[in-house]
This record gives structure tokens, sequence and C-alpha cells, in this order.
């Protein structure tokens, strides 16, 4: 497959040849610089994910960052241009192969497995701290020159890391590979540096083991809902030190991983040596450079046994000086302030949580199946107005005694309108009779029991009336049901969020008044289909349980996630 005219015409600096590369992200094709005689690899990134002015402006902020990145183990940029619909990154060329390729023909041992994370994680860490998350790594990105030289490619899918970043997906498609992508990554949650870490862990998982974590048998949708709600199994035939660090780096809730590639590789690097003895990193032959001093010293420092699982987030990783043209699109990496310094806050702000929340079901269950109302001499249908059962979709009869001049009949729960239809009483015998008729609207409104009020001549008389229809077919009961599910889905991600390490902005507000919002509509539900006449002074208190109780879960979530 030859070059574009388009790709042709964007750089003609260099002689293009043939693709030597294709997939999700773009094509690659072979290069030379005119002048410098220097091989290069083409990415030509494909127009459906920079498909808006929005992206490609991204995007062009995102290329200046990768080709900031000076590192012997990234593949270096050296060129971006953009021109009409072509977005063309210029890289380093490596002929060496890929570790994927390397280790399908049996050519990476344990120690050449554990060199290789080493280059691989010390890529990862200058990446995380210029800012820029890679969110794709596996082997097949992992790159090798002809001296054996690994190099981590493909940051074209990377995104600048900014507050509260998720995911980017284009065409309805998650961004990343199935089988070594993170849970919360998978699950289009706020990413981190925990995510490539996650990736890398996968990534040596395999080299060690020679199979991944998961069941990749049956289909990308299955191996990533197993990265999000199943843990990953045991590493076979790895020597127990390794094993720990590898499989803390595969832990699916972040709490329990690490949280940067510089503590994951200081820990991997003194495992290996603690199986293999000191010089295991030269005898490895695989070139590994410019390793940070901590695991430069943890190479001499062996250690049976990595720290210990969930012992809390590890050292975060820092902010480089911003860059005034590239500020929109970074990240502040560190975690929030600790919201309560005491070793107990969140014990006693789960306790407090949990008793509001015994408050709220008592006083659900508690709620009075009718409200008192005077005796009223009123009939629906023949029956006593107090123990009716009306169907809202038919006309129905009004009788009392009395000639009054007018009658309306509104029907109410807590206070709140519902609806009303009026009439013109008719003499009936001793008394009168309405024949009143509810919009047609009213039937999906009102479900369960309900307040009626009958006004004549402007004196109101208040009874209970029973609905025919089945609460659920209501507002009354769906629509407070569907309420009280969005809240709760709502504080949830919420509080994935804060365990996530990230912000949530106006926590401590949208908490209390998502709570107040469930603890609402939860006794709003269950008393339509109780079919209990809803009283106002118990949905008050069901509220303020609701509030109080999600008030002090997101402040326990806080002090968990940020000390």
């Amino acid at each position: 497959m030859s070059a574009p005219a388009e790709v042709v015409a964007a750089l003609p600096q260099y002689e293009i040849g043939a693709a030597i590369g294709q997939g999700g992200m773009g094509v690659v094709f072979a290069g030379v610089h005119r002048s410098l005689r220097r091989d290069v690899a083409i990415k030509q990134l494909p127009w459906d994910v920079l498909n808006h002015a929005v992206s490609s402006e991204l995007f062009d902020r995102e290329a200046r960052v990768l080709a900031s990145l000076d590192h012997p183990h990234i593949v270096p940029v050296y060129d971006y241009v953009r021109t009409g619909r072509e977005h063309l990154l210029v890289m380093e060329r490596l002929d060496g192969g890929t570790v994927h390729s390397r280790f399908q023909s049996g050519g990476v041992g344990p120690e050449q497995a554990c060199a290789i994370g080493l280059a691989m994680l010390a890529g990862l860490h200058a990446a995380h701290e210029a800012g820029v998350l890679h969110l794709d790594v596996k082997p097949k990105n992992l790159l090798l020159s002809t001296q054996g030289v690994m190099k981590v490619a493909d940051f074209g899918i990377a995104k600048v890391i900014s507050e509260g970043a998720t995911l980017v997906t284009h065409g309805g498609e998650v961004l990343g590979t199935p089988a070594y992508i993170a849970p919360e990554q998978a699950l289009g949650n706020a990413l981190s540096p925990a995510a490539d870490v996650y990736s890398a862990g996968t990534v040596l998982y395999e080299l060690l083991s020679g199979k991944l974590p998961f069941d990749n048998t049956r289909g990308a949708i299955s191996m990533m809902r197993q990265h999000m709600f199943t843990d990953p199994r045991p590493i076979d035939g790895v020597p127990a030190p390794i094993a720990g660090v590898v499989m803390r780096s595969v832990a699916r809730e972040l709490d329990s991983r690490y949280r940067d590639a510089e503590t994951f590789a200081a820990d991997l690097a003194s495992a290996a040596t603690a199986v293999y003895g000191q010089g295991w990193l030269e005898r490895s032959r695989v070139p590994v450079r410019h390793l940070t001093p901590r695991v430069i010293s943890a190479l001499s420092t062996p250690v049976a046994a990595p720290a210990p699982v969930g012992d809390g987030p590890t050292r975060p990783v820092r902010r480089p000086t911003p860059d005034p043209t590239l500020s929109a699109t970074r990240a502040t990496l560190e975690p929030e302030s600790r919201a309560d310094g005491r070793p107990g806050a969140a014990l006693w702000f789960r306790l407090v949580a949990a008793l509001a929340a015994v408050a709220l079901v008592v006083l659900v269950l508690l709620t009075p199946e009718r409200l008192s109302h005077e005796a009223t001499a009123l009939k629906i249908d023949g029956a006593d107005a107090s123990s009716a059962t009306v169907d809202l979709s038919k006309t129905f009869a009004v009788t009392g005694p009395g000639t009054p001049g007018d009658l309306t009949l509104e029907l109410s729960a807590a206070g709140i309108p519902l609806g009303s239809a009026s009439a013109v009483p008719k003499p009936d015998g001793d008394g009168f009779r309405a024949d009143l008729r509810f919009p047609g609207l009213t039937r999906w409104i009102v479900g369960g029991a309900v307040t009626a009020t009958v006004t004549t001549d402007g004196v109101p008389q208040s009874f209970t009336v029973v609905t025919r229809q089945h609460p659920l077919a209501s507002a009354l009961g769906a629509g407070s049901l569907i309420l009280a599910l969005f809240a709760l889905a709502y504080l949830e991600s919420g509080l994935r969020t804060l365990r996530n390490g990230h912000r949530w902005r106006g926590a401590l507000v949208g908490g209390p008044v998502l709570g107040l919002l469930f603890g609402a509509t939860v006794w709003l539900c269950v008393s339509a289909l109780r079919v209990h006449e809803p009283a106002v002074a118990f949905g008050v208190g069901c509220a303020i349980a609701g509030a109080v109780a999600t008030g002090f879960v997101v402040a326990a979530a806080r002090v968990r996630c940020t000390r």
C-alpha cells in the first residue's frame, strides 16, 4: 500500500515509502528525511477520530506535548503536520520488531521480561511526569531497535491529563485494547497513571506466565467485563516476590494497586534482585537506561516480598512546570487535600451515615396508611367517599346532602396538586349528584392512595381516595422510582470518582442534595406501592435522613481517598 497523494504533498521533505503497519489509530508509512537521510515512521491518523474542530485543536495541543517527551524508552516524535484533513506524526523508525513478536518466538525469558518491564515503566513514568497518559499499553506497542532497546510507542491515543478526564471514545467504541484495559478505563471513569500501571502489569503478567490474567477466548466484551467486575486469577509459575508485585499492579481496586509507574518499577527491581541475584539486569542483555535514583537503589536492595496490598496510595506523580500553551490540557495529579486529619473520621462518618439510612428505612415503613380526615357524608358511585376506589379513566358520580351551586374535586399527595375536575350538581332526591370526569392525563399521574378534597360553595371536605390503576402505571409510582434510581446512580458515579482519586466538584453540596431527592422519592414510591396516603411529615423526615446519610457517605469517601 503506497502513501496517498495528500500525505506525500503534506511532507515534501520526506521520501515516503510503503505502509509498514496499520491499526485502529492509523496507518504507518516508512519514510526517509531527504536531507538528513534519517529513517522515520509516518503515522497518518484516521479522520474519523479527529472529525471536528474541537478534536483537531485538542490533538494539536497533544502533539506538542508528545513531541516534548525525551526519554530513551519512548519513541520520539520528530514532527507533526496538520494540513486540511490530514494529521501526520513523524516518529523514529524502529526495525527490531515488537515485544509481542519476540515473545511469540520464545525470545523472552524471566529476567528479560523483568528488564522489559523496567524499561516500559521508565518510559511511562517519564510520560506521566510530563502530564501524558498512554491508555493503550500492550506488547505490540513496545517496539525494539536493532540494538535491542525497547521503546514505548503509539501515544497517538494518549490524552493530556485533565481534571476529571475520562476515556475518549469514537464511533461508540472504547479506545484501548480489551485484553490490557484498566477497569476504570473500561467503565469510562476518570483516569490517572494507575490506568497505565494496570496495563503495564498485565503485559508483565503475560511475559512472565505466558498467559493473560483473564480468559481471552470469549470475545472483547466478555474480556472487558472481566476487567471491570472480576479479580485477576493468581499468576502461576512465577517466584513469590515477583508474583506479589505483578498481582498488586493488576489489582482491580485503585486502593490496592500501584498509583504510579516509579513505585511499581522500584518494587519490581527489588523483587527481581531477590530472586535472580545481583547483576541480573546486566545478565538479561536488555538495555535499560535512565532509571530514577529510587529504582537504581532498589536494584541493589533485594526484598523478599512487596509492600502489602491495600496499604494506601503511593507517592503521587509530580506535576511539571506548566507550559502556558498547554495549560488547558494538563492536569494536577496531586490528590485532593485531606478533608479531615483524624484517623477515625471516616469510621464515624460511616456510622452516622448508617444510622441515618436506618432512620430512612424506619420512616418509610412507618408511614401511616391513612391521614386523619373529618367524617364526610359524601359518596362516590354509591360507596362512602372515605373508602371509595375510583377509576380515573371513567366518569364517576359524587353524591351528598344539600343543593350546592357548584362542586370541584381536587386530588393531591402531600399537598402537591395532581389534578382537578368540576361539575354543576343536579338535584337527586334529598341531595345532589355531580358527574365528574378527570382529564385523560390524570390517570397517568395519580396512583395509589391520595387525598381528595371536594369543595361545594367554598366549603372543603377532605377524604382518602384509592385509584383503581396500578401505582407503577402512574407518575406517582414509576416517576418517583425513576427519580430515586437516578439520584442513586448519580451518587454512585460521584463516589466512584472520589474512589478513583479525583475531585468530585461540589461533592459536599451535591451529595446531600442527591440524598434529599433519594429519600423523598423512595418514601413517595413506597407509599404509592403500599397504597398509603402520603404524609408530609414522614416525607420531610425521609428527605432529611437521605440527605444526612449521603452527606456523611461522601465525607467518608473524601477522607478515605485523600489521606
